[in-house]
């Protein structure tokens, strides 16, 4: 394991989590970790490559038939690759399948890089959570058992108490806000061995909770404009992502956020 180097490319293979919903730039588009952590990286390599495959709404086997492939292709220096959460989410999910799937995905990409990062993924504190904590820690722990056998490291998102913290969660309760991605990135830059520049753990400033009328408000704004459409998806059988290309297709020269 090469850490503290000075890597020249990433590439992120993933979903909506790596695509960066929801760290919404002002025309619309995206940034998240990802995005932040190549801008990083980039200030300490001139001429440093950056692709981003990840889309929302794909599952493992998605990830694995569309993105897996290609980023091997590109040998970058580090590849993050994060997936099989959304799978977890479904109420009938096929946990060996998952596991096999994400497999073939590490044996596949780890020979193509200096360092793999994967990581166990960060869960808002809440009734959904609790529902799908045992397949989200199934998963985690065939994460680590990975990471253990290809020499990739693993990021722990799920293991720090603050990215549980509903304030760094977006109204969809799905995705990080700006400040969750923002700690992500930082997270993953340190695991790589790189000088912290905060601490990504620190707790969020303590406030009064909201009111039994605020928290109803919010409730009904989030199943109307959220887990309704999300509800429809699955019962259609589309996904969010559909038809939608990656961001960052090539492996090219980072010039920061896409216009």
């Amino acid at each position: 394991m090469q850490m503290n180097a000075k890597y020249t490319s990433l590439v992120a293979v993933g979903d909506s989590f790596t695509e960066g919903m929801s760290d919404r730039l002002p025309d619309g588009s995206y940034r998240g970790w990802a995005d932040l952590l190549a801008a990083r990286m980039a200030a300490a390599s001139p001429g440093f490559r950056y692709a981003n495959l990840a889309v929302r709404g794909k599952l493992i086997g998605q990830i694995v038939d569309e993105q897996v492939d290609v980023a091997a292709a590109m040998r970058p220096d580090v590849i993050t690759l994060v997936g099989g959460l959304n799978d977890t989410l479904r109420p009938k999910c096929d946990m060996v399948r998952v596991r096999d799937l994400l497999g073939q995905a590490v044996e596949r990409l780890a020979p193509a890089c200096e360092q793999l990062v994967l990581m166990r993924s960060p869960g808002r504190n809440g009734p959904v959570m609790e529902r799908f904590r045992p397949r989200m820690e199934e998963l985690f722990a065939y994460v680590d058992e990975l990471a253990a056998r290809h020499d990739a490291v693993v990021v722990d998102l799920y293991g720090a108490a603050v990215l549980g913290d509903r304030r760094l969660w977006d109204v969809d309760r799905l995705h990080l806000t700006a400040e969750g991605h923002r700690r992500v990135a930082e997270a993953v830059w340190q695991t790589l061995g790189h000088t912290p520049e905060d601490d990504w753990q620190s707790a969020l400033p303590a406030t009064a909770p909201p009111n039994w009328t605020a928290r109803r408000v919010a409730d009904a704004r989030f199943a109307r404009q959220h887990l309704a459409p999300w509800i429809a998806r699955r019962l259609t059988g589309r996904s969010s992502g559909d038809g939608m290309p990656p961001k960052r297709p090539d492996l090219l020269p980072y010039e920061g956020p896409l216009a």
